[in-house]
């Protein structure tokens, strides 16, 4: 597929899966580092955030290793990104999210930050790596095709948003693919009944007048920023003066957005 077909699917759909971006030493070194930060927190794992029923959950991420910095500012991924953004965007939050084995993770069909685009257009989109295979039977993510277009919260429009929606198709690739998706389209996680984990780390991008759904500048400890690269400081934004303002106030002290 040309860069002009994926232009314009992504636009069309709302979503666009990139396989086999992630190289198997570079995705061998996510899923062990992912699994040393689980191991670290424990029961504290994604605290920072939020915790989620039936699955499992890490926060802050890019305050957790070199290989998540490197992940946010990965080439490919963020011309896609700019694809649906525009040029000013920043890294919103870096999440993993794993889908335990024979758990009802299910998700309500909702849009991210419950976003809904404004009269500049979209203003959030994620990327998903994937850790592991995405199959009908692991935990995919479900999507509704092209509902980006409508300008609607699923939650609001929709009687029952867990249940299926006659739109809706699972998100299904081999693990080792990006998945960079219009985060204004409506979609969810599903149930893993599986006997392994589905892994996945979130990487949300945000247009840079919108606040930061983890203001970076209060999360990341200051030793670890000063040690950061220039690139990796200005996709999170640290020495914007405008994201400090906007992000501080929406953030509040707990550096989450609320």
């Amino acid at each position: 597929m040309t860069r002009e077909q994926e232009r314009a699917r992504l636009a069309r759909e709302g979503l666009l899966v990139l396989q086999d971006l992630i190289a198997p030493d570079r995705l061998a070194r996510l899923r062990e580092r992912v699994a040393q930060v689980f191991a670290d927190e424990g029961g504290r794992a994604g605290h920072e955030f939020r915790h989620e029923p039936h699955a499992l959950r890490l926060a802050n991420l890019v305050a957790k290793g070199r290989e998540f910095e490197d992940l946010v500012i990965e080439p490919s991924v963020l011309e896609r990104v700019q694809w649906v953004l525009g040029a000013d965007f920043k890294l919103s939050s870096l999440n993993a999210r794993t889908a335990p084995p024979r758990e009802d993770c299910r998700q309500p069909l909702h849009i991210d930050a419950g976003a809904i685009a404004d009269e500049r257009g979209y203003w959030v989109c994620n990327t998903i790596w994937l850790l592991d295979d995405f199959t009908p039977e692991n935990g995919a993510t479900r999507c509704v095709p092209g509902s980006h277009l409508w300008r609607q919260n699923p939650i609001a429009e929709l009687d029952d948003p867990l249940a299926p929606h006659p739109a809706e198709v699972l998100v299904t690739a081999p693990a080792g693919s990006v998945v960079v998706m219009n985060a204004h389209m409506w979609h969810g996680g599903t149930a893993n009944r599986t006997a392994c984990p589905r892994r996945a780390l979130h990487a949300f991008y945000c247009r840079g007048d919108k606040p930061q759904q983890q203001y970076q500048k209060a999360l990341i400890p200051e030793e670890v920023q000063r040690n950061l690269r220039p690139e990796v400081r200005r996709i999170l934004a640290l020495d914007d003066a405008r994201n400090d303002e906007v992000s501080a106030r929406e953030t509040g002290a707990s550096g989450f957005l609320k």
